[in-house]
């Protein structure tokens, strides 16, 4: 295998000034995050202005669905990020190889198992959530198309995780940006035009799924050095281990942090359909803030692990600090523009004053909280970057989701309002962050 310095022209982690570096690295990630929910936003858009609030009811409630499926093909793509970066941190770059081809196929097989669970069992767990009777057929179709596009996804989250993992995250931004401009295009083709309606969305956004992988993955054949991708070479190796040893539990972390919005979703649905979709239009800046912050946790992952690799302790503990603090400054200069803009912000989706209301309520809440989320998610990733996956998933799993699950049962079916409902997210990420910030500091430590 070739050297770092002679195959590829990414960006160093392992030497120079880590802020500036963090930022250089984080900024393309930061517009690629914004454009996927900008693009995804569209599909709301579109429905809500175009087809109707029935229409954006029923896109809005399977939100929770698409969080599920999507975040477990992110925990694949995370292990890739990981176990790559450290091999590039070590700069061994057979191990590189064997992880490429490795990773490629794990990550299609899981968005294959998605796309069968999802045709399967789409309608019934939309019916476990109560959905509402005037938005589940809307809701079931929507559901079922987006999810044929799970193994396109699967593919361009796999690229996505090498070429951040090598330091490269402006080419995964071209390809998002092709694709998403193409989706805006057939989102306002298939629903004005065509009149297909949440039909139209969900047609539109899978076959830009399909682009973003289709490029992505033909850079990656044709690049040459340790990530280049080489069909002849592609096979299940002991590499396998390490990837799933950390894939596998993020994935379940997102599955299961998703189960735990769904009991939200239902606890939601409790309410009336002009709440439901209040909400829906609502949750779209959930999307915006949390992926802009993402950028900086993929950040740590990256770096913490190259360092590691290359046996630079001191780095990975500055890593960690500097990511915090990029990652809490967006969240809070991010919600409180969204209080400010709360109105203009909704009327992107409804003009129905009703659901406007309700979706105020929610911003009131959550604007100022976004950003206490830095503290938990940080932690994860940079235990994620030291090799420890496992733990910091039962973390997540018993301050995020165990937890909201009693608040549910208790505090929430005590007071049945709104804001009772959705103070279960600052309490849950203080109690999880809490705990993973121990767990982190407890195993540098030991480094």
């Amino acid at each position: 295998m070739t050297s770092r310095a002679t195959q590829t022209k990414e960006l160093d982690m392992v030497n120079g000034p880590l802020a500036r570096k963090i930022l250089i690295y984080s900024i393309p990630l930061m517009f690629s995050n914004l454009l996927q929910v900008f693009f995804n936003m569209t599909d709301v858009a579109v429905v809500g202005k175009f087809a109707g609030a029935r229409a954006l009811g029923s896109v809005g409630s399977t939100t929770i669905i698409i969080t599920l499926t999507t975040g477990i093909l992110l925990g694949m793509g995370g292990g890739v990020n990981a176990v790559t970066a450290l091999h590039m941190g070590a700069e061994n770059y057979q191990r590189v190889h064997k992880t490429v081809h490795t990773s490629v196929i794990l990550c299609f097989i899981a968005g294959l198992l998605l796309l069968v669970a999802g045709l399967a069992f789409s309608k019934p767990l939309l019916e476990v959530m109560n959905t509402k009777p005037q938005l589940i057929d809307g809701a079931t179709a929507y559901l079922m198309i987006y999810l044929c596009g799970s193994p396109a996804l699967a593919l361009y989250n796999f690229g996505n995780g090498v070429l951040s993992a090598v330091g490269d995250t402006k080419r995964p931004l071209i390809y998002l940006s092709i694709s998403g401009i193409i989706n805006i295009v057939l989102n306002l083709f298939f629903v004005i035009v065509c009149r297909l309606g949440v039909i139209g969305v969900a047609i539109a956004s899978i076959i830009a799924q399909y682009i973003s992988a289709a490029l992505i993955i033909r850079f990656l054949m044709k690049t040459y050095g340790s990530y280049g991708l080489r069909m002849k070479d592609i096979a299940i190796d002991r590499d396998a281990a390490a990837v799933l040893r950390i894939g596998v539990p993020a994935a379940i972390q997102y599955s299961l942090f998703a189960i735990a919005n769904i009991c939200i979703q239902t606890s939601i649905n409790s309410f009336s359909h002009v709440v439901v979709e209040g909400n829906s239009a609502a949750t779209n800046a959930d999307s915006l803030i949390y992926d802009m912050m993402a950028a900086f946790y993929t950040a740590c992952t990256s770096f913490i692990a190259q360092n590691l690799g290359a046996r630079k302790k001191e780095r990975v503990l500055r890593t960690f600090f500097i990511t915090l603090a990029y990652s809490f400054l967006m969240g809070l200069v991010l919600g409180v523009a969204l209080f400010i803009f709360q109105r203009p912000f909704l009327l992107l989706f409804t003009s129905d004053d009703a659901v406007i209301h309700y979706g105020q309520i929610r911003i009131g809440v959550m604007a100022f909280v976004y950003c206490v989320s830095a503290f938990m998610d940080n932690a994860t990733a940079a235990a994620r970057g030291i090799g420890k996956s496992v733990m910091p998933t039962i973390i997540v799993v018993m301050g995020s989701v165990v937890f909201r699950i009693i608040w549910l049962l208790t505090v929430f079916a005590y007071f049945k309002t709104l804001q009772s409902l959705y103070l279960i997210y600052v309490i849950s990420w203080t109690l999880t962050a809490i705990a993973g910030n121990i767990y982190f500091a407890y195993h540098y430590r030991k480094i």
